[in-house]
This record gives C-alpha cells, structure tokens and sequence, in this order.
C-alpha cells in the first residue's frame, strides 16, 4: 500500500513542527522521494520507532552528531554526552511519531524510540518501498524515512 500525499504532509509537519517548537528554528524539508530497494540510509544516529496496529513498519528520524550538538544547544541544553545526544534522536523520533499518531489515530500504534548509534548498517527496513524526507536544518543534513505497509 503507497503511502498517500496526505499522510506523508503528516510526518512533514510532525518534522518541520519539530525543530520549530524545540529549537525556535525552522527546518526546510527537501522534496520526499521513495526508495524502492530497501536501503534508505542512515547517519550516525538514528531514532527507530516501530509502527503497529492497522499499519505496520518503521519511522526512523537519523542525524549526524553535529546537527544533534547543536540542537541540544539551541534547547539552552549544556550536557551533549552520548546519552543526550541519544536521549534526543529518540525523542524527535518520538515526537514526529506521536504527532503521526494524532492524524491516524488510535489503530496507529507507536513503540518506544530504539536507538542506534554509530552503526548506520543496523538500520533495516521491513519492507522495500520506503519514503525518505530529507530535512534542513541550519547548515546540517537529516533524514525522516517512513517505512509502512
């Protein structure tokens, strides 16, 4: 089942909405494009959140250290160990998830964030057509994919 235009509209706002509320920054988000051979790509770290109930798969929010940095610091956050740069991909991943949910509604069940750090290869979809959402944020590069049946 494709993914309509409206829902993927969702999982853009639930990003741009994002970096908006917690950095008081917007984000641009670059033109969604689908991957049909199941290796939409990862970066250093990688919020995973399963998706179950009437859909089924993965949305995954996955940024470099630096974009991550920085975003701590614009939440006026001074800790920028490994634990709150993971703590943080998990709750963006979370949040844009929980934001989904919202539109979808109750059938649309969200997991707690995984997190995966330094090991983009562990990243795998569950399925081959995944939707990626490239966002801009500053100087830095992330990635929004959305993985559902």
């Amino acid at each position: 089942m494709m993914l309509k235009e409206a829902e993927i509209r969702t999982f853009i706002e639930g990003a741009t909405d994002y970096f908006a509320t917690a950095a008081q920054q917007a984000a641009s988000v670059g033109s969604p494009y689908l991957v049909t051979d199941g290796k939409p790509g990862a970066y250093e770290y990688t919020g995973v959140i399963g998706i179950s109930g009437e859909r089924k798969g993965i949305v995954y929010f996955t940024a470099p250290r630096g974009m991550l940095t920085v975003l701590l610091m614009r939440m006026q956050e001074t800790d920028c160990s490994e634990e709150t740069i993971k703590d943080l991909v998990g709750e963006v991943a979370n949040t844009i998830s929980g934001n989904a949910r919202r539109d979808f509604g109750k059938s649309f069940v969200i997991s707690v964030p995984t997190v995966v750090a330094h090991e983009p290869d562990k990243i795998t979809v569950p399925h081959r057509r995944s939707y990626v959402i490239p966002i801009n944020w500053r100087a830095h590069s992330a990635k929004l994919v959305v993985c559902l049946e």
